[in-house]
């Protein structure tokens, strides 16, 4: 199943733009191959640059990272839950907050690639692990419909837009 397998009804329009950046993969490919692109390039930045912000109020490539783990957990919790038929209409939730409290700077590079490496394989898992009519199955999530093969390609996107931004921004 690839995103191109979407339907625009299974997801808010705002995620588009990092649909759009997950390419023209299955999920299961997808996840495990943009894993290992991402671990290979994180792990290339030089401790020197890891706290580094771009302009005052940004995040820190650390906080990205954690951001990048923070939002994977949170849209495959809401993706687990809708291949189960749960009806819980899933709330938004901020980002910012979420950056500001995670103390990732405080914490080393290892530490964070074990953790982005633990839910990335935990998601692989999962995805893998759901029928294709699981997949399909629509929930609500920020007041808007959500499928769980949507959150794949959302996560693949997300991820990869954060990295161009390490790339154009940080280095």
């Amino acid at each position: 199943m690839t995103k191109e397998d979407l339907s625009v009804d299974e997801y808010n329009p705002y995620y588009l733009q990092y649909i759009e950046k997950a390419g023209n993969v299955s999920i299961s490919e997808g996840l495990k191959d943009n894993g290992d692109v991402t671990i290979a390039f994180l792990e290339s930045i030089s401790e020197e640059k890891l706290e580094f912000r771009y302009e005052d109020g940004k995040w820190t490539i650390k906080e990205i990272i954690q951001h990048i783990i923070d939002t994977e957990r949170v849209f495959t919790y809401r993706a687990l839950c809708i291949a189960r038929k749960d009806k819980t209409l899933f709330p938004g939730y901020d980002q910012d907050e979420y950056a500001v409290n995670s103390e990732a700077n405080n914490r080393s590079m290892y530490s964070l690639m074990n953790e982005y490496k633990a839910v990335r394989l935990a998601s692989i898992i999962l995805f893998e692990s759901f029928s294709a009519e699981m997949l399909k199955c629509i929930g609500v999530a920020s007041n808007s419909n959500l499928s769980p093969r949507a959150v794949a390609f959302i996560t693949i996107g997300h991820e990869n837009h954060h990295c161009e931004i390490i790339k154009e921004r940080y280095l």
